[in-house]
């Protein structure tokens, strides 16, 4: 079910952030405290592939309560083209899975991820920028929850 805002999402147990891309998908899961957030390997989608279904199994497997999605916005709050494939996506996701969906804005995360990770070589930030973008939308995710 895709919940307006975090009022109906569960208070406790794992969550997980996903950072969607059409090639590649950022994953990262809470623990159950939701005091740390830990990245997972990026899932890599060819086309053809049901992402949806691909995020529903991996968020079965680490016995999560619901999802937090980030959602692409221009600065001035508009929606782009990515913006309405997100949307696509989550409402695939809704199909594959009764737990909770919320979507928090993701603007600058790619930009913040990359600066945690320091100085690394082009090719791991490839490979990891997803996941780390992941892990930064749900560590505001879980902050904004907190102020509920």
């Amino acid at each position: 079910m895709i919940l307006p805002d975090f009022k109906a999402f569960p208070r406790s147990g794992r969550i997980i952030g996903i950072d969607w891309g059409a090639r590649r998908i950022g994953v990262a899961v809470s623990d159950e405290s939701r005091a740390f957030v830990f990245t997972r390997p990026v899932l890599n989608v060819g086309r053809g592939d049901d992402a949806a279904s691909i995020v529903a199994r991996v968020a079965s497997d680490e016995r999560v309560c619901g999802f937090v999605v980030g959602l692409p916005l221009y600065p001035d709050g508009t929606e782009s083209d990515t913006t309405k494939m997100v949307r696509e996506f989550i409402n695939a996701l809704s199909q594959e899975t009764d737990l909770p969906i919320v979507t928090v804005e993701e603007n600058l995360t790619s930009v913040s991820a990359q600066e945690s990770m320091g100085r690394v070589r082009v090719r791991d930030i490839k490979e990891k920028l997803d996941s780390e973008s992941a892990r930064v939308i749900l560590e505001n995710a879980i902050a904004l929850i907190n102020r509920a």
